[in-house]
């Protein structure tokens, strides 16, 4: 039988005599909790799955889909439609700041008719929707790695200065 190294006793390291139980037991759940973090985040608890709200009125009905939960680094995408149920001669979507505070906007298609600023919140301007017609705008975002914590993401839609409707949503961002 070969020797153990020099610094080593069987009975201490390999039996484990003399150690604690405890000390042993607390490791153990140590490890057992960071493997459970890991389960809960491949079966997606921390964030990404989308889910779509809706806003109806008689003017127009607005939809978005989007995840409530992130993570930061990842990317994801939000896609709002506007069904006109009446003519928008000046559709424009308001987004709160939590849209932009510690995200990147990677792209918005198609690009809005013009982009302003109305008190820190975002206003995009989207052109004219007949009644009866959609229109679908994709935004693609990347949160950056730094931003935890929860931001109010609501979402107006006007035409022109004239409120339609609005969709009251929060993200929550893990790190």
């Amino acid at each position: 039988m070969t020797q153990p190294p020099q610094f080593l006793t069987l009975k201490r390291h390999r039996e484990l005599e003399g150690i604690y139980s405890t000390g042993l037991v607390v490791r153990r759940i140590a490890c057992a909790l960071i493997a459970g973090l890991a389960i809960l985040g491949l079966l997606n608890v921390f964030g990404q799955r989308p889910s779509t709200r809706t806003a109806d009125s008689a003017a127009a009905s607005l939809e978005l889909y989007a995840p409530t939960h992130t993570r930061g680094g990842l990317l994801f995408m939000a896609r709002f439609r506007i069904t006109a149920h009446q003519d928008l001669e000046k559709a424009t979507l308001v987004l709160d700041p939590g849209w932009a505070e510690s995200m990147t906007i990677n792209t918005i298609e198609p690009a809005p008719t013009d982009e302003t600023s109305e008190n820190g919140k975002l206003a995009l301007t989207l052109g004219t929707i007949k009644a009866g017609e959609s229109y679908l705008l994709f935004m693609q975002f990347q949160v950056n790695p730094t931003n935890v914590g929860r931001r109010s993401q609501n979402v107006e839609l006007r035409d022109g200065d004239t409120h339609i409707s609005t969709i009251h949503r929060t993200v929550t961002v893990f790190p």
